[in-house]
């Protein structure tokens, strides 16, 4: 009787335990929660966390995220207004705001992508279309800061914009906020991930990237040349100018010097009868050393004054 009386029990308990798990549950801090009886939610949804109660096994609790959620988009090629085909890559951050609303006509986060899909994929399409690629790829306008040599061909590469990438992506947040207001959810975020050409007209802008480049190459080039022609020019000037001056003042000294040593030669040679046969002999000496070497033959008559000087030697 015992036994039974404890099997009881336990079968009691179990029941209170199962009444219980179908009956209380827990909403996180990350979490909101819609009642559901028989499918039809019931009363407003459950935002705050904690320990909650509902009517168990005819309701259900559906939970959904209360944190931000992403949404990335499939790339796609779109022709820009001056029909340029791009590929573009976007993603979006969006997050649910009414869980009732979201429930009713979303049911879940799998259709909420697929209708993310449908609005902002077609609202990138519309603004793609509505603008040229030099809007989609800039934020504003440029000021040249280069000055000089390639000045012009920079600001002739700068085109003016009315309306830059980020409000074109304000622009698509917006209007695909319009269309989600009725759903329970807000489109936090939008960006463009990433903008490229079509494979068929990339080797196009290659190329004229490469041209563009070529010719600031032979504009540089071209400067180039004309400056060291100029400096080659002035140098040369300066290199006959130092030449020049430097000659002059090598003869200038060299005509002092010749000077100097002449009026010294002549008071020597005015002094005394030696001095004058030493400075003759001095004068011999140099002479021969400019003209007479080991392999040179010499003819002197015995006028002359080499001979005078090599009989006086002998004697």
């Amino acid at each position: 009787m015992k036994e039974m009386k404890g099997i009881g029990l336990l079968i009691v308990l179990a029941l209170v335990g199962f009444v219980a798990m179908n009956t209380l549950f827990v909403v996180t801090e990350q979490e909101q929660v819609i009642i559901t009886q028989f499918g039809d939610p019931k009363g407003d949804a459950i935002t705050e966390p904690g320990l909650k109660a509902k009517i168990p096994f005819l309701q259900k609790a559906n939970y959904f995220e209360k944190r931000y959620l992403e949404w990335d988009g499939d790339p796609n090629q779109v022709p820009t207004k001056d029909k340029v085909f791009i590929f573009v890559d976007t993603y979006a951050r969006w997050q649910i705001t009414d869980p009732l609303k979201y429930f009713e006509r979303l049911g879940n986060e799998r259709g909420a992508q697929s209708r993310l899909d449908d609005i902002l994929d077609g609202e990138t399409r519309n603004a793609i279309a509505s603008h040229d690629l030099v809007e989609l790829i800039r934020s504003s306008n440029r000021e040249p800061t280069q000055e000089g040599l390639i000045s012009d061909i920079v600001n002739d590469s700068l085109q003016t914009i009315s309306v830059g990438r980020d409000q074109i992506q304000e622009q698509i947040q917006r209007l695909a906020n319009e269309r989600t207001a009725d759903l329970g959810i807000v489109v936090l975020d939008f960006r463009f991930k990433r903008i490229n050409y079509a494979e068929e007209v990339r080797r196009t802008v290659y190329d004229r990237m490469i041209s563009e480049r070529n010719r600031i190459a032979d504009k540089f080039r071209s400067e180039g040349q004309g400056e060291s022609s100029r400096i080659n020019g002035e140098k040369e000037r300066e290199l006959l100018r130092i030449q020049s001056e430097a000659f002059r003042q090598a003869e200038t000294i060299r005509g002092r010097a010749d000077a100097q040593a002449a009026a010294i030669y002549n008071a020597a040679y005015n002094k005394t009868r030696q001095a004058r046969e030493l400075y003759s002999f001095v004068k011999s000496m140099e002479a021969y050393g400019r003209t007479i070497d080991s392999e040179t033959s010499l003819i002197i008559s015995t006028d002359s004054e080499f001979y005078k000087y090599l009989n006086s030697i002998n004697e």
